[in-house]
């Protein structure tokens, strides 16, 4: 079931966020760390609506914020149209519950919540070093952009984008 998240959900949020930031270390991606994403960051998205979590035998096994905020960073590309998107940001599913659909149950919902609201376009960003949300995006139709560079990381992070038919 996914539903928006409320401020009760924020623990378990913040526990797959530090589960998530220890996995990616692993494998060298620095994209999320102690500064990026924050309690703050999620405690604004509950605040706004944004914010869905999915959850499986009410345990809350991940979450995806879409809204329509596109970083500044995104002007600098050669985006498809030039519309009203949603963006997605802070996706994660926990560890303990990867490879079960989670991740593309979220991706479809948004596709879904785009198209209820009379919005075609989706747009979304992820660390360069982060192969497996680029593949995500790519299984689920999304192409590539272009580069940007923010949040003082290292490396570009990957733009996509999908364009979505009635």
């Amino acid at each position: 079931m996914i539903r928006k998240a409320i401020m009760e959900d924020i623990k378990d949020i913040m526990e797959i966020i530090r589960q998530t930031i220890a996995e990616m270390r692993t494998y060298n991606n620095t994209q999320w760390d102690e500064n990026y994403p924050q309690k703050k960051d999620f405690i604004d998205d509950i605040e706004n609506e944004n914010l869905f979590i999915v959850e499986r035998n009410e345990i809350l096994v991940g979450f995806l914020c879409i809204n329509k905020i596109e970083p500044a960073e995104y002007n600098g590309l050669n985006w498809s149209l030039n519309e009203d998107c949603l963006v997605l940001h802070r996706m994660s599913v926990s560890p303990n519950h990867r490879r079960c659909g989670i991740a593309s149950e979220l991706m479809k919902f948004t596709e879904s919540l785009a198209l209820k609201n009379n919005i075609q376009y989706l747009k979304t960003d992820t660390y360069s070093v982060n192969a497996k949300m680029q593949a995500l995006f790519k299984k689920c139709g999304y192409n590539f952009v272009g580069e940007i560079h923010f949040n003082g990381k290292e490396k570009p992070f990957y733009c996509y984008e999908k364009i979505l038919s009635k």
